[in-house]
């Protein structure tokens, strides 16, 4: 592989490790402000926490893309001119972005806390991306396995939520908070199963290359969960808005998709587990675990997701730590999880010394303890916050905090040793890096 893209997979783990730095940092701001104040305030840590897991997120979906299409497209590993200037402009941003966070210069909206101009270079690298990938999967001998549909359905699904998600910077939209909020909270809501389709489609593709079953891609079963999964990407983002005053029919049909939410996902893992051998299993262990930590999670984060999208239960839950520790579950939880899986085959991880091998495995285990320490705070804080806001209607923030402070110093103790679970399975990936070769020669 190229040394260019070689440094993106670097630059990508390196997001995942601001994201944990940042978010530490951030919860120890919002405990202590007297402290950070000074140096690093909370409103400036918060915004570099959401961009950088943002783009760790979308960076690692692509870069698996970009990696894995040669093979599923049964194509040469040639050398791509745009995916190169993709990776070049995407970068540049990125940093500019941070840059601009380092100077406490902000502007946007939700989790695009930048300066908006700096959307111009995003889209532009995305529509670079989308080009080169569609010219690739114009070429390519076989269409079918649904891991390409989901690839190509989160690659185009993206660049229409970013686009709405950007719409208010047209005036007429500002003109009404309603209308702007309603988008807004839409796009963000659409956004997030635009990238779920590359990262579960990567999965998928993981995990045929793992159990050597290609069925797990091509029956009418999995064809039947995907456009279920299409249905939640372009609905199930009506729960986000229950608070506002829409009708109530969009309230009902986005209650009856959201009880859908993530059974495509666990269908297909549980289908692959079920197929694998022992000595396939053993062969790619770090993937395996990856894959089995996000079925977990997947699990968990259902459960949360189905009890959030009650009417009667969101009440309580909206604009509470709940609603974290639901995106916390998905970043870090099932997203995370299975991009490492995925950045792990490529590394070739499972044929490391084993020194480094029992490092990522040590590393695994503190960051599922320390995760489900994590969320189970979250939860708690947002439970306390809810009943004191909602039964007993206490108008005072701090008197109404104060017993919530205290989950939230359980939460950022675990966030610590989430940090350091995951720190040295960054820290090997890192270093694999060096060892990367092209799809068709592993």
């Amino acid at each position: 592989m190229s040394i260019l893209f070689r440094t993106y997979i670097r630059f990508t783990l390196l997001l995942l490790l601001a994201t944990l730095a940042f978010g530490v940092l951030s919860s120890f701001a919002f405990l202590y402000p007297e402290i950070y104040n000074h140096y690093l305030p909370f409103y400036q840590l918060h915004p570099m926490h959401v961009s950088a897991a943002l783009f760790w997120i979308i960076s690692g979906a692509t870069a698996c893309i970009i990696y894995y299409k040669q093979e599923a497209f049964a194509q040469e590993n040639k050398k791509s001119n745009a995916v190169d200037i993709f990776i070049c402009l995407w970068i540049a941003t990125i940093l500019t972005i941070f840059g601009f966070y380092a100077f406490r210069q902000f502007g946007g909206r939700e989790y695009w806390e930048f300066p908006p101009f700096l959307c111009i270079p995003l889209l532009a690298s995305w529509l670079i991306l989308m080009t080169s990938y569609l010219t690739s999967l114009t070429k390519a001998t076989d269409r079918k396995p649904l891991y390409i549909l989901m690839w190509t359905t989160g690659i185009a699904f993206f660049l229409v939520t970013f686009i709405e998600q950007n719409l208010w910077q047209i005036p007429w939209f500002r003109q009404s908070l309603l209308r702007d909020i309603t988008v807004q909270w839409k796009a963000n809501g659409s956004m997030v199963g635009a990238w779920n389709q590359m990262i579960y489609g990567t999965s998928l593709f993981i995990m045929i290359k793992i159990s050597g079953d290609k069925s797990i891609a091509e029956n009418k079963k999995v064809l039947f969960f995907y456009f279920l999964s299409i249905t939640n990407l372009m609905f199930n983002w009506g729960h986000h808005i229950y608070n506002l005053p829409t009708t109530s029919w969009v309230r009902h049909v986005s209650y009856i998709i959201s009880m859908t939410e993530w059974i495509f996902l666990i269908s297909i893992i549980h289908g692959f587990k079920s197929k694998l051998e022992e000595r396939r299993k053993l062969k790619h262990l770090v993937s395996y675990k990856f894959l089995i930590a996000a079925e977990f999670w997947l699990y968990a984060n259902l459960v949360l997701a189905i009890m959030m999208s009650i009417p009667a239960i969101n009440r309580y839950t909206h604009g509470t730590h709940i609603t974290v520790a639901h995106a916390m579950g998905s970043t870090i939880g099932i997203n995370t999880m299975i991009l490492l899986a995925g950045i792990g085959y490529m590394l070739r991880v499972d044929e490391l010394p084993l020194k480094q091998k029992k490092a990522i495995a040590t590393g695994y285990y503190i960051t599922q303890v320390s995760l489900a320490v994590f969320w189970a705070a979250l939860i708690a804080a947002g439970m306390i916050k809810g009943y004191r806001n909602t039964v007993l209607n206490m108008s005072n923030f701090q008197e109404m905090m104060q017993p919530v402070l205290s989950a939230l110093k359980i939460f950022s103790l675990a966030g610590l040793g989430v940090f350091a679970g995951l720190l040295p399975v960054i820290a090997v990936y890192l270093k694999a890096v060096k060892n990367l070769k092209p799809e068709h020669n592993q």
